[in-house]
């Protein structure tokens, strides 16, 4: 928020340079693996491209969601005060958008309207958030001006969603519906992410670098956490469904890709961002933070999701017994999007690190072009082999980066555990102090 103190209510509390994230913005973040799960549902009982565009579209609009959770915790303290009871209200209007996402598009009969349940669900969570950044601003007129900037694109987004939900049944008939649907949708998305960057422009500031970047990469644990959970749910097992060795086999070769993702994540380049967003200051920093981390974790996030996607599916088809052989091809476009999912990953990864630190990184720029080169070939093979050549070329590129560390990783690593041991120092100081007074 504005450095300029607002005066603050004492139903708010402020946050500060060295806030964390708390337990419950932890919470939170639980329901969004419900509504990660519900997105790859919405594409994965039939893979059409329509049917991928709606899944994106829907994971976009739940990052801004999951981004206002962001902002608003940097900006106040989230377990403080009236706060927490804003946030479990959005907990609830999460969970139930998460269970209309199935059907965000398409209304089934003899239930309650899909899209308008996901309007009106999203239409709450955003006012929520609004309303928190009001308490906080009211007592500044200037910071009440950019809180006006703050509330437009919700009311403008929302009543798209809105008119999405309620208006293209009365007007068009069949599939011009559900396209409609979504080129309001896009519409929408437009407004949220557009006006969104005017927002970061206008004045605000980053309270705690460390809270931002450690939010982000929870957010990150939470995908990989859903693409885990894709292994466990892709093969369906059923009573009487054998479990086969080639069920096994893609499972732990799931696992290895994961652990890759994870790696290339988190070994350097979380660190290395955090470092540099604590390092830089004024307008300079709120930029950095919207970039790197706002928009370019979008992408990241995606392709986790499209990644979880295509392992579902696969898996699902591997332990059906109709594939009476381990070299059985699959749907090609589950394995596109499998690769697809893991270039977009790393890609995302190159960007990141081109916004903070103008430069690319061999290791995921190495990994997408491989994965782009070969994926003409992977989809031609049976499904164990394009899932062996995936972890062959993920986890190769890592175990050189570890193998071979360059000075920049050891130098990142070391400032990171330095700062960590000294946080830990002072917080056992601090509690050996207050248990003698």
């Amino acid at each position: 928020m504005g450095d300029q103190g607002p005066r603050w209510s004492h139903r708010i509390q402020p946050g500060a340079p060295g806030l964390r994230v708390t337990r419950l913005e932890l919470f939170y973040d639980l329901v969004f693996v419900f509504a990660f799960l519900n997105v790859t549902a919405l594409t994965s009982e039939e893979m059409t491209s329509g049917a991928l565009l709606s899944g994106l579209v829907v994971l976009a609009l739940l990052w801004w969601c999951w981004t206002g959770f962001a902002t608003v915790g940097n900006a106040v303290r989230a377990d403080q005060g009236l706060v927490p009871l804003a946030g479990l209200a959005s907990t609830a209007a999460i969970l139930v958008l998460g269970l209309s996402i199935p059907e965000a598009f398409i209304d089934e009969p003899g239930g309650l309207p899909g899209p308008l349940v996901f309007a009106s669900c999203y239409f709450l969570v955003r006012v929520l958030q609004v309303l928190v950044f009001w308490s906080v601003v009211r007592g500044s007129s200037e910071l009440r001006r950019r809180w006006l900037l703050l509330a437009l694109p919700v009311w403008i987004s929302t009543i798209l969603i809105l008119v999405a939900a309620l208006l293209p049944p009365r007007i068009f008939e069949g599939a011009a519906v559900s396209g409609v649907r979504f080129g309001l949708w896009v519409v929408a998305l437009l407004v949220e992410y557009g006006v969104g960057a005017a927002v970061w422009r206008s004045g605000w500031t980053l309270r705690s670098a460390g809270h931002w970047s450690e939010r982000h990469a929870l957010i990150v644990l939470v995908a990989l956490g859903e693409s885990v959970i894709s292994l466990g749910t892709g093969p369906n097992l059923r009573p009487g469904l054998p479990l086969t060795w080639e069920i096994l086999v893609a499972t732990m070769l799931g696992v290895a890709v994961i652990a890759a993702l994870w790696w290339a994540y988190f070994d350097t380049l979380a660190l290395a961002v955090e470092q540099c967003l604590h390092q830089t200051q004024g307008p300079k920093r709120v930029s950095l933070a919207r970039d790197a981390y706002t928009y370019l974790h979008l992408p990241l996030i995606a392709g986790i999701i499209m990644f979880a996607l295509g392992l579902k599916r696969i898996l699902a088809e591997i332990a059906d017994p109709a594939l009476s052989d381990w070299a059985d091809t699959v749907d090609q476009a589950d394995l596109y999007v499998l690769y697809g999912g893991v270039v977009l990953y790393e890609l995302a990864l190159n960007a990141i690190s081109l916004r903070a630190f103008r430069t690319i990184r061999l290791s995921p720029a190495g990994a997408a072009t491989m994965l782009l080169l070969l994926t003409p070939l992977a989809v031609q093979m049976p499904a164990l082999i394009a899932l062996g050549l995936l972890v062959i070329v993920s986890v190769s590129l890592v175990t050189l980066k570890v193998l071979r560390p360059a000075q920049s990783r050891r130098e990142v690593r070391e400032a990171a555990l330095s700062e960590q041991i000294a946080l830990e120092a002072e917080e056992t100081r601090w509690r050996a102090r207050h248990r003698r007074e």
